[in-house]
């Protein structure tokens, strides 16, 4: 019997607060019998793995009524931020995770109309007001927590002087930054969200779906809710630091009226993760001023950056439930996400060998013109997908690593008169390293057994090292790219008098040329591999037949973990 402690944990998905809400309201038909939620993303970067959290979150949400929809929105009201790259981008990501707001696609920009139609009615309600304060006073009459605000000088215009102003500003006879339209509310309000907050900006920039129709742009906590609402949905799902703003979202739904349902907001945990940045400015900082290659770079925590790299989807989403939905900010292991995405390359990923430093490794005894043919299992857990062809020639390529002239005690690979099982092919001796004038290994000099064809012999004899090789017939030249995390510190935005670039991983990134099977050689981009006992590799979109180039997605065991000491 096995002991209580022996006993191996039991995963459980974590309670899920929102869905409780979700599914009190649908049992006492809140809205009816209808659900729906939105994934509203702003249109000014790719992205990360923040996102896929929400993502999983508002579409799974959905599905737990019968007819159950969620949209897909961009929140598209800062024309100087915005670009049709991240549009595309964006619905990019949300199908590869395996998601489909069918024909819901929506643009905050379809309802410019109707959110001014919305401005005009809370300024004819005597509930808004244009203010011609320059920014700078805006800001300091704001007051702070420990002082009240300053009401504007041009708060009481009547409700006649402000549609004109406000259709003035329409029209683009106001310059920007001389007036802006504010609501009307409380200056000495305990919420500052809620001292006579911006609903709209001038803003002399071209749209990217509404060019120049517009010059005036409503602000974000104005235009979010009121399209909410526009929509019908019903559960409202952002993050903590929007709880602040749900009392002023629920003031616009309220006073604009007429809406039913009424979006209900529930804020949620945002997602950190250790060794990661996911600060959107953050990320645009780092792409901006080089330090990576672009948003789709391999070491960015994005959804592109990741799909890039060789993540998967279904890792992703099984991340997203296995870390669950918390009230309260916390840290992720990256180890975690880094578990979950070996466990699924490894029933995925079909096996292969390659050569990340490649040494040259000449058979003396092995014919010339000669070679040997072996049947290798593309997957060992999964014999119905078949099996690989490898071919023995008298010249091969082993892992420089496999070798050591002076070998420490346990030392199982190569070394001058010592016996290794080339997988799946034979039985290796090395007789001896050559070397060049300045003493650099060359190549190896060996010797094989032709009674160990297969890998074993008639006689018993075992060996107990078993390395990865490739003939001079199957390999070719590849650029493999191994990638490292990019982060050295596990909080790099959280260290006292630093910059989150001080702690950039110098080595996250080292390119080197090695070899790969031929038949490698020509699959498509994304493609998954595990390189035998070097881990799991992706075919990269810059690659070519003529010129290979895979990306390193991640190690066969956490190097992470030894080095801080967490094994």
């Amino acid at each position: 019997m096995t002991a209580e402690n022996d006993r191996e944990p039991v995963a459980t998905t974590p309670p899920n607060f929102i869905a409780e809400i979700i599914d009190d309201d649908l049992a006492s038909a809140k809205n009816g019998a209808r659900l729906q939620t939105r994934f509203p993303p702003e249109p000014n970067g790719f992205l990360h793995v923040g996102h896929a959290k929400s993502i999983c979150l508002n579409f799974t949400l959905a599905s737990r009524a019968a007819f159950g929809l969620c949209n897909l929105r961009l929140d598209d009201t800062n024309p100087v931020a915005e670009d049709d790259v991240f549009v595309k981008s964006i619905q990019e990501d949300v199908r590869w995770l395996g998601f489909d707001w069918d024909d819901r696609l929506y643009f905050a920009s379809d309802y410019f109309e109707r959110i001014y139609a919305a401005a005009v009615t809370l300024v004819t309600k005597g509930l808004a007001y244009v203010d011609s304060q320059t920014t700078e006073e805006i800001r300091e009459n704001r007051g702070n927590f420990y002082k009240v605000g300053v009401e504007s000088p041009y708060r009481n215009r009547s409700v006649e002087e402000n549609l004109e102003l406000l259709e003035r500003m329409r029209s683009g006879a106001v310059k920007e930054g001389e007036a802006v339209l504010r609501a009307k509310i409380d200056m000495a309000h305990q919420n500052m969200n809620m001292r006579d907050p911006l609903l709209y900006r001038i803003r002399h920039a071209e749209h990217h779906r509404t060019g120049n129709t517009w010059c005036i742009y409503p602000m974000y906590d104005f235009a979010h809710p009121l399209s909410d609402a526009f929509e019908g949905v019903t559960h409202s799902i952002c993050t903590l630091e929007f709880e602040d703003h749900r009392v002023l979202s629920d003031w616009f739904i309220e006073n604009v009226g007429g809406f039913t349902p009424v979006p209900r907001q529930i804020e949620f945990a945002r997602l950190n993760l250790t060794y990661t940045v996911l600060s959107k400015r953050k990320l645009q900082q780092l792409v901006n001023e080089h330090h990576v290659l672009g948003w789709d770079d391999p070491r960015m925590p994005t959804i592109a950056g990741m799909r890039r790299r060789g993540y998967l989807p279904e890792s992703l989403r099984a991340f997203a439930e296995r870390i669950g939905v918390a009230r309260r900010d916390s840290m992720v292991d990256v180890a975690l996400l880094e578990h979950q995405l070996r466990e699924d390359l490894n029933a995925h990923a079909n096996r292969t060998m390659a050569l990340v430093k490649p040494l040259r490794v000449v058979i003396e005894n092995f014919p010339e013109d000669a070679q040997e043919e072996f049947e290798v299992p593309v997957h060992p857990e999964y014999p119905e997908r078949g099996s690989r062809r490898v071919t023995l020639t008298r010249e091969i390529f082993i892992e420089e690593d496999d070798y050591l002239e002076d070998p420490p005690k346990k030392w199982f690979r190569l070394t001058p008169g010592q016996e290794v099982r080339l997988r799946s092919a034979c039985f290796l001796r090395c007789e001896r390293a050559v070397r060049d004038e300045n003493g650099k290994l060359i190549e190896l000099r060996c010797t094989w057994d032709p009674a160990s064809k297969g890998g074993s012999t008639t006689d018993g004899r075992k060996v107990k090292g078993t390395l990865h090789w490739l003939s001079k017939k199957d390999a070719v030249a590849a650029q493999i790219r191994l990638y490292d995390r990019l982060f050295t510190e596990e909080d790099p935005e959280g260290q006292e008098n630093k910059s989150f670039l001080d702690f950039i991983n110098p080595n996250s990134l080292e390119e080197v040329t090695g070899w790969v099977h031929r038949d490698l050689a020509q699959s498509p981009a994304g493609t998954r591999v595990q390189f035998e006992r070097l881990g799991y590799f992706c075919v990269d979109v810059e690659s070519t037949p003529e010129r290979p180039v895979l990306n390193r997605t991640i190690g066969l065991r956490d190097s992470w973990s030894k080095i801080a000491g967490k094994d």
